[in-house]
């Protein structure tokens, strides 16, 4: 499960994760990291009301967004998990990918069981990636309308999954439009999927500091 990720402002070349005139998008995104200065991003819930950056399409392209990790149910925090989604879930239920998002990440962060150390993966060093997302509308109580996102994870490489078993969904640049202006169904889970391997092959990790 993945319950926290990092987006530092000095990420590297983002020429593999968008398209050449999302220059301005990118740096929007820059901007916002600056002011996060550095702090870890986290599900948004009861007490912590922080709104993360996640990449939609609209009319006029892909666009930044700020939006809630997690879903709401009633005005509150689903009492159901919901920070993430599994892969297999959306192929048995496609419908359930009307909504898509892609979240702009450095670095993710798990905790192996049962030693309790945790992991920092990355793609070595500060290169910017994108964490597949499934969305949909949310209410907070006493407050406007917001989208609600929740990272798509799958089965862990083999060599990764003693330290956790499953990894958000990775979207390489050159499928992104695809992923967020593609149609809901089957077919398209699954060519995220192989689309992904390759950059999920690069995936590294390292024992963070106890």
């Amino acid at each position: 499960m993945c319950a926290s990720y990092d987006l530092d402002p000095r990420f590297g070349d983002y020429k593999d994760f968008a398209r050449a005139n999302d220059r301005e998008m990118m740096q929007n995104l820059r901007s916002w990291a600056e002011t996060n200065a550095g702090e870890t991003l986290r599900p948004t819930g009861k007490n912590l009301r922080n709104l993360n950056p996640i990449i939609r399409q609209t009319t006029d392209g892909p666009s930044i967004e700020a939006a809630w990790w997690g879903y709401l149910v009633g005005g509150q925090p689903s009492k159901f998990p919901s920070i993430n989604t599994r892969s297999e879930r959306l192929q048995q239920k496609p419908g359930a990918m009307e909504g898509r998002a892609i979240v702009p990440a450095t670095s993710w962060l798990e905790m192996q069981k049962p030693s309790r150390d945790w992991y920092r993966f990355s793609l070595g060093g500060r290169e910017l990636f994108g964490m597949a997302a499934v969305t949909q509308r949310g209410f907070p109580a006493g407050g406007d309308e917001v989208t609600c996102y929740s990272i798509v994870m799958h089965p862990a490489r083999d060599d990764l999954a003693e330290l956790h078993d499953r990894m958000p969904l990775l979207i390489p640049g050159a499928f992104a439009e695809e992923w967020l202006a593609g149609e809901a169904s089957r077919e398209l889970i699954d060519a995220a999927l192989d689309a992904g391997h390759e950059v999920a092959e690069r995936v590294s990790a390292t024992a963070e500091p106890r």
